[in-house]
């Protein structure tokens, strides 16, 4: 058993070899195919790494560049602005100094012009003391009446009196301060010329200062008057207003969110009528919701 043992594996080693050169052969020529592959990728792989590293470095050189230049930009930009302000600040200085210059000029010029103006208000006032007196001279005393009646009526407007000169000296002692003998005169005015077209006007100013004077029942009065005798005019909507609130100062809401009604009803275009849905408001008092439970 022994000798055929042998004698086998003598008969079979020449075979087996055989095979086993074959096979190392093949793996060696898969191997040079692998390595040539490799040097070729290798290879294409160096050409692309150098490509892109002359890439980056032009892209690097490019960014320099660019920042050098707009670091140039940025300081011509920041040195015309500084050499711009320089240029401006010396004018804008004299320019803020000739209007503050001017403001001052201007605040002396309207005390001026409000010291020249009380002073023409009181020259025009004694002219016209001047004008009446001289008017008086100059016509002769009416004759007295006789028993008959005839010479005219009695409690007339006095001679030289006219109605200009009446109503403008009423409002030069309305706007002075002297509301009594404005009063007085505004009176007369309307005993004198009941039916001259500045009649509703004289009539308001009476109401407008009783109400100046806290006489809001007389002013109320007053403003009655002008909507009664006079109600169509340009002093309707004052009147009304006016006598809207001299009612609210008595207490009488209730009246006065009346009369705020009518006006803003019949003119509500008006400044009147928009201060009169202010104090209706206001009578109204704040709007409350109630909350749902």
């Amino acid at each position: 058993m022994r000798r055929m043992l042998a004698t086998l594996w003598i008969a079979t080693t020449p075979l087996m070899a055989q095979k086993t050169n074959d096979l190392i052969r093949e793996v060696q020529r898969d191997l040079a195919g692998v390595q040539q592959d490799v040097k070729t990728l290798n290879s294409k792989f160096d050409e692309k790494i150098a490509v892109l590293t002359t890439l980056v470095q032009q892209a690097v050189r490019e960014a320099d560049s660019s920042s050098k230049g707009v670091a140039v930009l940025d300081q011509q930009i920041k040195d015309s602005l500084t050499q711009q302000r320089n240029m401006l600040a010396a004018p804008v200085a004299a320019l803020n100094s000739k209007i503050e210059q001017m403001s001052s000029d201007y605040s002396s010029l309207n005390e001026n012009v409000k010291d020249m103006n009380s002073r023409l208000v009181k020259l025009e006032g004694k002219l016209n003391d001047i004008l009446t007196a001289l008017l008086v001279m100059a016509k002769p005393p009416a004759p007295p009446p006789t028993e008959g009646g005839a010479g005219g009526a009695t409690g007339g407007p006095p001679p030289g009196a006219t109605p200009d000169i009446v109503f403008n000296q009423a409002r030069r002692d309305q706007q002075t301060g002297n509301y009594e003998l404005a009063l007085t005169e505004f009176r007369d005015f309307l005993r004198f010329y009941p039916n001259e077209e500045r009649a509703p006007s004289a009539q308001f100013h009476i109401g407008e200062i009783l109400n100046y004077q806290k006489d809001y029942d007389g002013a109320i009065s007053a403003f009655d008057a002008v909507l009664e005798k006079y109600p169509e005019n340009n002093k309707t909507p004052d009147a009304m207003y006016l006598k809207g609130r001299a009612l609210m100062q008595t207490d009488r809401k209730s009246q006065a969110s009346k009369v705020f009604t009518e006006l803003i009803a019949k003119y509500p275009n008006t400044e009147v009528a928009r201060k009169a849905r202010d104090l209706k408001k206001q009578i109204a008092g704040p709007v409350t919701t109630r909350k749902r439970r």
